[in-house]
């Protein structure tokens, strides 16, 4: 049975160690210093071995996801978010909207596998991606609407309307 793929947090923290592909003998020069300063004589060297390496097709680059670029702008009565999305179905889109809120997240699939050799430039995203934003006002989240069009994310989020501070007469109590 494979062994499952390291999430990225569980590399950068550490909490499982990378399984070492092979191991790296290192030689350097040390300086022996003593006190303030550094000891004029010979430089000692010293081998350091079994340094694990990781294995080339388990870096945490390939995990990564990426970020898309997106347009937040307001009317009046909204806030509209616009995004390039070419190449991803809206079945594969996944939009999630709070009052304060939106994320984005997709995957963009390769419809062909070419090898690295192959490639001039290599400029697309594949894969994974998304993005979140803080909005500047809140926002209806149940009256909101995502569409996709030519390749262009629209996100409509209607302005929560606030009761405004209304000003009251006093009145004397007789």
């Amino acid at each position: 049975m494979p062994k499952e793929k390291q999430s990225f947090l569980e590399r950068l923290t550490g909490s499982i160690k990378p399984e070492p592909e092979e191991s790296e003998s290192v030689e350097m020069e040390v300086a022996v210093a003593k006190k303030d300063f550094i000891e004029e004589r010979p430089r000692e060297k010293v081998i350091v071995k079994e340094i694990p390496t990781m294995k080339k097709e388990r870096t945490w680059m390939e995990e990564a996801e990426g970020q898309l670029t997106i347009d937040v702008y307001q009317t009046p009565s909204e806030i509209i978010i616009k995004s390039t999305i070419a190449g991803v179905k809206p079945e594969d889109l996944d939009v999630a909207i709070t009052n304060d809120m939106v994320t984005v997240k997709g995957r963009r699939m390769k419809d062909e596998e070419v090898s690295q050799d192959d490639y001039y430039y290599q400029e697309c995203y594949w894969g994974s991606f998304s993005r979140s934003v803080i909005l500047p006002v809140e926002v209806e989240a149940e009256k909101s609407k995502a569409t996709l069009r030519n390749g262009i994310l629209t996100v409509h989020l209607p302005k929560l309307e606030r009761i405004k501070t209304k000003k009251i007469q006093v009145q004397e109590e007789e």
